[in-house]
């Protein structure tokens, strides 16, 4: 049965990005915490009961990030790589959370892993949006040189997404970072233009560049403030909006 907007939701699409630093427990040196993930598949479950078609981009940095393997003596092609196996373990760990609460999920990732996900095909991605299943792109783009946001951003480009989520500890994007200086004050919205020239550090170049192209307007929260998602789905002035 394919799904209808529910009035409940302002997006009929939408893309969320999770850092793999969401996933982790630094009090008890987990770099995947089962409490957690629980956490963030419930709140996942929730935004799909909304109504809204949902796709979720996954980062590897809780179990290595590709660029500060080169500081390591990895050379980057290789580093970037490990990272994209590291975002594949993190999206079958989201799986197996969301499947243990009763959510259809599907794994597709950009690099080819049969055994354990299906890969990334476009026709069968939007297939199983309108089927109901929450879907975890993996494997960041596939190729090297390109960050998860650079992912999220292909990938909310491809399904069509009304909008892009990026899902952060913190509730915006602010003028500096507020953990250093806790004067810093929050911008409510901004431009492409104005986050690329202030070079706030929310998402990369690439995925600006993409988002902008096609119009898909990026909101930075913190996705574990309670109600959070919920009332950024909703339309509720939450967070960053970046955007034209």
């Amino acid at each position: 049965m394919d799904v209808a907007q529910s009035p409940k939701t302002k997006y009929r699409t939408i893309l969320v990005k999770l850092s793999g630093e969401a996933f982790q427990s630094k009090d008890q040196g987990l770099s995947i915490d089962p409490e957690i993930i629980t956490a963030i598949a419930h709140r996942l479950k929730t935004v799909r009961q909304m109504g809204a078609r949902l796709a979720v981009v996954v980062g590897g940095g809780n179990i290595f990030r590709g660029v500060s393997g080169v500081t390591r003596g990895i050379d980057r092609t290789s580093g970037d790589y490990m990272g994209m196996l590291a975002t594949i373990i993190n999206a079958l760990a989201l799986q197996n959370a969301l499947e243990k609460i009763g959510v259809e999920t599907r794994v597709l990732t950009a690099i080819e892993m049969q055994k354990v996900a299906e890969p990334f095909i476009l026709r069968r991605a939007l297939r199983h949006l309108d089927k109901g299943r929450i879907l975890i792109f993996a494997g960041g783009t596939g190729n090297p040189y390109f960050s998860t946001d650079s992912a999220a951003a292909l990938r909310a480009s491809e399904i069509g997404a009304d909008v892009l989520l990026k899902a952060t500890k913190v509730d915006g994007v602010y003028t500096e970072d507020p953990h250093v200086n806790p004067a810093a004050t929050r911008y409510t919205r901004l431009t492409y233009h104005e986050a690329l020239q202030r070079s706030l550090k929310v998402m990369d170049g690439a995925a600006f560049s993409l988002c902008m192209e096609n119009r898909i307007p990026i909101i930075v929260f913190n996705f574990f403030e309670a109600g959070s998602i919920e009332g950024v789905v909703q339309g509720q002035a939450i967070g960053t909006v970046v955007s034209h």
